[in-house]
């Protein structure tokens, strides 16, 4: 299955008092390392946020327009990217792996929702597949979306000035997504230093500030499993 991949990675992560989530540490690799291994055989990856410049070879990097812009201006901002690098050469992906950094063990989400998305290939039209937890949660940011039509989503909202902000269910509320249940613990993320501790994520590299046991700060933008990183 062909397909490109956005990582997003530009949070504020407010109520872990700001320490990037993107450079947490699970089971001996940052959270960004581990997302871009779940996105492994993507042909292109757009990784949205602040640019943590140690990255593979070809690696894409931008940041949503303004900063800080939320989830849906995030992915806008990295289908752009991978736009204009398909230009030469080739053309875009069929479909986009959309997924955010702070799920340590999403490989396991990814493998099942592309598993399915190749069942459903064979003869049942869609837009994609959405990750649903065994526990029910919508997992918007871990699925795989038609690109035209995550593009004509991400074009029509931002005509209509709908980007900044918005939430991804609003983004996907077009498209024909199937959701697809995925493995115990594969799409739980880390909000809090508490995440963190449940999840075995610590702070790990010197100068990433404050860990688990610092007060937390009130959260902005990260409701609802809709966070940008």
């Amino acid at each position: 299955m062909e397909f490109d991949a956005i990582i997003l990675a530009g949070g504020r992560s407010a109520r872990l008092g700001g320490v990037p989530k993107a450079r947490l540490m699970y089971d001996g690799a940052t959270l960004l390392a581990r997302s871009l291994r779940a996105a492994d055989g993507a042909g292109r990856v757009a990784v949205v946020g602040p640019d943590p410049g140690d990255l593979p070879a070809g690696t894409l990097t931008c940041r949503e327009d303004p900063p800080f812009g939320g989830p849906a201006a995030a992915i806008a901002a990295g289908l752009s990217a991978l736009a204009d690098r398909a230009s030469s050469p080739g053309a875009p992906a069929p479909f986009t792996l959309v997924l955010a950094c702070d799920m340590p063990r999403s490989a396991a989400a990814v493998r099942a929702l592309a598993d399915a998305l190749i069942d459903e290939q064979a003869g049942i039209a869609g837009d994609g597949v959405m990750a649903v937890s065994a526990e029910g949660r919508k997992q918007p940011l871990a699925g795989f979306y038609g690109t035209a039509a995550l593009q004509r989503a991400a074009t029509d909202a931002a005509r209509e000035d709908r980007l900044e902000n918005a939430s991804v269910f609003a983004l996907l509320a077009r498209l024909e997504v199937r959701e697809v249940r995925v493995p115990q613990g594969s799409t739980d993320d880390v909000d809090t230093w508490d995440d963190a501790a449940a999840l075995g994520v610590s702070g790990g590299i010197p100068g990433l500030g404050p860990g688990p046991g610092t007060a937390q700060q009130n959260p902005t933008m990260e409701a609802n499993g809709e966070k940008p990183g």
